[in-house]
């Protein structure tokens, strides 16, 4: 049975993590939870399955309270949709628009042309 992590073991500096990777991505690209997740090495002590797992809940947490200057807009979930986040989706989604991303009649990112290549430091 998998253990079920709330939390990074140290969520500060997870988040600390987080925000300076999504700092990264230039203005009209997109990323995922998922790579963003990706860059960040799993805590000692976890699986490299259970730190898949769990670790882009962590990156929605960690993008849910951003500090200012840390371009929350640009993080989007797997699909290249907005996640819901209590009526924020209507700024995101005009936020990523006046930076030149467009959204197809589904609501999705295309991530192919829109999609961040990464930094060319990763963390990991």
């Amino acid at each position: 049975m998998t253990p079920a992590y709330s939390s990074p073991p140290d969520p500060m500096a997870f988040k600390l993590q987080v925000w300076e990777i999504v700092k990264q991505i230039p203005v009209g690209k997109v990323a995922t939870y998922g790579q963003i997740a990706a860059l960040i090495p799993p805590p000692p002590g976890m699986t490299e399955n259970d730190y898949r797992a769990f670790s882009p809940r962590w990156v929605g947490g960690a993008m849910a309270s951003c500090p200012e200057g840390v371009p929350w807009q640009r993080v989007v979930n797997a699909q290249g949709k907005i996640s819901l986040r209590g009526g924020g989706e209507s700024r995101q989604r005009e936020l990523l628009e006046a930076e030149g991303v467009f959204f197809d009649e589904r609501g999705r990112i295309d991530l192919k042309r829109f999609g961040w290549a990464g930094p060319s430091n990763p963390a990991k």
